[in-house]
């Protein structure tokens, strides 16, 4: 991607006897929403560490806005917001006060930038309150405000929903969506498939520092699902089979919800209807099927990289 705000190429780190990063391929666009995705040990902290320059890597190449962060680091840091997976904030002061820090070390001065991240989290009538009284999604909100004091041009999230209620976990998932839109690139770590969904522009997901696979969620769905498929329900579930064998039907697979059926084009559909029908199938759903995110983490853990 010649736009890529963030580049790893064969990337490796261990730790002692260790695999950090096996070897993780990884290319953020400019403009995007990147989500790396796996489990727990995976490698996705220590992607975040490297594309930093907080870690050096033991091989590889790492690029950040073109600048390598092992031989410029804090030219990268300048441009990176970071809210780590526990960010750590000073409980015995107030939001403001936590905030008024951080604009101290990066050198700003003007009260603005304060009041307009704290606003733009939702947490501006809280800032003179001390933080050890805020609840989880309120210090997560703080240090996601905290992270764009100083309006980065790539924002760096680990976990950023940890620990979160719904409500404050979709909150921050919007507001995530929203710094993209406005031109911010956007590298979040998550083990949690639904916060992917509907957010991602790209999906990495890792295993053992690996990058497995690597696209636009529906790009990835269509390699592992290049045939539409359709939900098919009955009253009685086993006159379902008769789909098995008819015209335009790639595949079949009853399940406990009725049956899946990939078709070689979905106009097929009215007339597999009719058909059933005409057999006196009693159908009770016929809705077409996209693919979770979860099923494609699923197919790629489960049948590996086509």
């Amino acid at each position: 991607m010649v736009d890529a705000v963030v580049r790893l190429e064969h990337v490796r780190r261990r730790f002692g006897d260790v695999v950090g990063l096996a070897d993780l391929n990884l290319a953020a666009p400019k403009g995007s929403v990147t989500v790396l995705l796996g489990p727990n040990g995976s490698g996705k902290t220590t992607a975040v560490r490297t594309i930093t320059g907080a870690l050096r890597p033991d091989g590889g190449q790492v690029e950040v806005f073109g600048i390598d962060p092992d031989v410029d680091g804090e030219s990268v840091r300048r441009r990176c917001g970071v809210v780590s997976a526990k960010p750590a904030l000073y409980d015995r002061l107030s939001g403001r006060d936590n905030l008024r820090y951080a604009a101290d070390l990066w050198g700003i001065v003007d009260e603005k930038p304060i009041e307009e991240s704290a606003a733009r989290f939702g947490i501006d009538d809280a800032l003179d309150l001390r933080v050890g009284g805020y609840s989880t999604g309120m210090k997560t909100r703080l240090a996601l405000a905290r992270a764009i004091l100083h309006d980065p041009d790539l924002l760096l999230l680990d976990e950023p929903t940890s620990g979160l209620d719904p409500e404050s976990s979709h909150a921050v998932l919007a507001l995530i969506d929203e710094m993209a839109a406005d031109g911010k690139t956007v590298v979040m770590c998550t083990h949690l498939l639904l916060e992917a969904e509907g957010l991602a522009d790209q999906v990495v997901i890792l295993e053992q520092g690996r990058d497995l696979i690597a696209g636009p969620p529906d790009a990835l769905v269509a390699r592992y699902w290049p045939n539409p498929r359709v939900l098919v329900d009955a009253e009685e579930r086993a006159s379902l089979d008769a789909l098995a064998t008819m015209t335009g039907v790639v595949s079949y697979e009853r399940n406990g919800g009725g049956a899946t059926v990939a078709l070689d084009d979905l106009q097929r559909v009215p007339d597999l209807v009719a058909a059933l029908a005409s057999r006196g199938v009693r159908l009770t759903r016929v809705v077409p099927h996209e693919p979770s995110l979860e099923e494609l983490y699923f197919a790629v853990r489960d049948r590996g990289v086509e």
